[in-house]
């Protein structure tokens, strides 16, 4: 509940950063000055959005599992553990995959 308040919080802050930015961008190209820095405020406001959304982001996620061998394998079932490098092809299986060179005759 509180992650999600403060996504909501910082997307709205956010999209005021942005808001604010256009609306500064505008007023200087009126005056004719196109070129300057944003003002601190909004710089800030932006900072504190990021804050916002990376707290809340972190809030709101469930908590992390464990990932280790011993937990995987306590996940699995017995007949699967026949091979326990399971990821690794054995050079015979792979020559299978491998195409052969042509042979000229």
């Amino acid at each position: 509940m509180l992650g999600g308040l403060m996504l909501i919080v910082a997307t709205i802050a956010l999209l005021h950063a942005a808001y604010s930015t256009y609306e500064h961008l505008s007023h200087l190209k009126a005056l004719g000055r196109p070129e300057g820095s944003l003002p601190i405020d909004i710089v800030c406001e932006a900072a504190a959005a990021l804050v916002f959304a990376i707290v809340g982001a972190t809030v709101r996620s469930p908590p992390l599992r464990e990932v280790t061998w011993r937990s995987e394998m306590k996940r699995r079932a017995l007949e699967e553990e026949e091979d326990p490098r399971m990821s690794f092809a054995k050079f015979a299986q792979r020559a299978g995959i491998v195409p052969k060179a042509p042979t000229s005759s």
